[in-house]
This record gives structure tokens, C-alpha cells and sequence, in this order.
């Protein structure tokens, strides 16, 4: 609904989830998460590859955590990494 005292109407975030392509993450905390979120097994960085539905993360060529698109969206950074060298191994 609209809020009248502000002339503001309240809307949800949407988050799109991450596009299929290969990608350096980053964590968005600068620092590594306890618990089993994942956000430890990736930080500072790894690499990933999304098909636009899930993430898989890897270090090392060894796959280390893997998230649906959209937490992954919500939770990481990401560059792009071209397919020609694009690489799973860190």
C-alpha cells in the first residue's frame, strides 16, 4: 500500500539470480562467516561457474561449496571471467 505521509509506496527487493557464466566471488562480508553457510569455504575469493539456477564454487580445481543462483547473487560479488581463461583451479 502507499504510505500518504511520505508519498512513498513500499516494494520489495527483487534479487535476480546470477546468470549462467564463469566468475571470480568474492564474499561480500570482508571477513570470513563461522558456520556452515559456505561464505568461509569461498573467502576471500574463488571461482565459480552458474548455469542460472545453481553455483558451484571452486579452489584449487576442487569444488569447496555450492548455492542456488539468487543467494549466491545476494550474498557474493562477481566479475566475469572469460570462457577462454576460465579456469576452475585458483
Amino acid at each position: 500500500m502507499c504510505n500518504t505521509s511520505l508519498g512513498l509506496m513500499s516494494m520489495p527487493k527483487t534479487i535476480e539470480p546470477l546468470p549462467k557464466g564463469r566468475y571470480w566471488a568474492t564474499p561480500r562480508a570482508s571477513f570470513p562467516l563461522d558456520g556452515p553457510n559456505g561464505h568461509d569455504e569461498v573467502f576471500p575469493g574463488a571461482h565459480c561457474v552458474s548455469d542460472g539456477k545453481w553455483v558451484i564454487f571452486y579452489k584449487d580445481g576442487e569444488e569447496v561449496w555450492a548455492c542456488n543462483a539468487i543467494y549466491a547473487a545476494a550474498h557474493f560479488d562477481f566479475a566475469a571471467v572469460s570462457s577462454a581463461c576460465a579456469s576452475t583451479a585458483d
